[in-house]
């Protein structure tokens, strides 16, 4: 569904900070990338939704494909009507405007918000609490109830793909279990692919069905999410599960071998 290939960013037309990344994400399934801050997490999921160019940034090498089409060089709106939306870190909102106003906005995208209605209905059906603050004011939610905003407000408009950035971000552990089992639930039922971008590991990859770990700027390791889980490295430097105390990255793990990705 969406193809990654051997992408280079570069901002500023000095600063590189993806360089050479590759991944997939298949039709139907949740894909996570981890990896620490600075990374380049965030800038992966710019450079595919287009939002590059509003940071002076740009994909210098590489391409991204979406089914058989090249999107790399899209614009933001392009790229949301071919069904991609991206939920940014943060939560941003318009805080004047009320939890349904603000819904609405997503909805535009969608047939001009034709189904609404009916739409609105299945995101309430998801976020129960918005329901009921439906005519507050956004500026006024707590961080919880504004990411359940953020999140239903791109289900409104109808995406293929939705890219998730830190949804995690300063929640309590009970509204984090909360929104991972919703985003479960809307990829199994509504058919939404899901690309993760999340410092909770442990979350992530008992959602995701394959994850990538992403260090400065390169794709590290790769595999099913169960099988990344019980990888002693990501263990100890991602889960926190280290018992000799020392922390050490994947450059520091002699019997690491990186893969090397190459344009065909």
């Amino acid at each position: 569904m969406l193809s990654v290939n051997n992408i280079e960013v570069i901002y500023n037309s000095v600063i590189l900070v993806l360089r050479g990344v590759s991944f997939q994400v298949e039709a139907g399934k949740v894909v996570s990338l981890l990896g620490p801050n600075g990374a380049g997490k965030s800038t992966t999921l710019k450079a595919i939704s287009g939002m590059l160019r509003s940071e002076l940034g740009e994909v210098t090498r590489g391409n991204i494909m979406w089914a058989d089409e090249r999107i790399d060089h899209n614009s933001p709106e392009e790229t949301v009507r071919k069904g991609i939306l991206q939920v940014i870190e943060g939560r941003p909102i318009f805080r004047h405007l009320t939890v349904e106003e603000n819904l609405q906005l997503g909805s535009l995208v969608y047939m001009g918000g034709r189904h609404y209605k009916q739409d609105l209905e299945r995101v309430y059906a998801y976020f129960p609490r918005l329901r009921d603050l439906r005519n507050r004011t956004s500026g006024y939610l707590s961080g919880g109830e504004q990411q359940m905003m953020v999140i239903g407000r791109a289900l409104l408009a109808h995406p293929r793909l939705m890219m998730l950035d830190e949804p995690s971000l300063g929640l309590a552990p009970m509204l984090v279990e909360e929104i991972f089992e919703i985003i479960r639930e809307i990829n199994k039922k509504e058919k939404v692919s899901v690309l993760l971008v999340e410092q909770n590991a442990r979350a992530a990859l008992e959602l995701a069905d394959y994850g990538y770990v992403l260090e400065q700027g390169r794709i590290v390791l790769d595999g099913p999410a169960q099988q990344l889980a019980q990888n002693e490295d990501i263990k100890e430097f991602y889960l926190g599960l280290n018992t000799s105390g020392e922390r050490k990255s994947y450059r520091e793990v002699k019997h690491y071998k990186r893969r090397k990705r190459w344009l065909g």
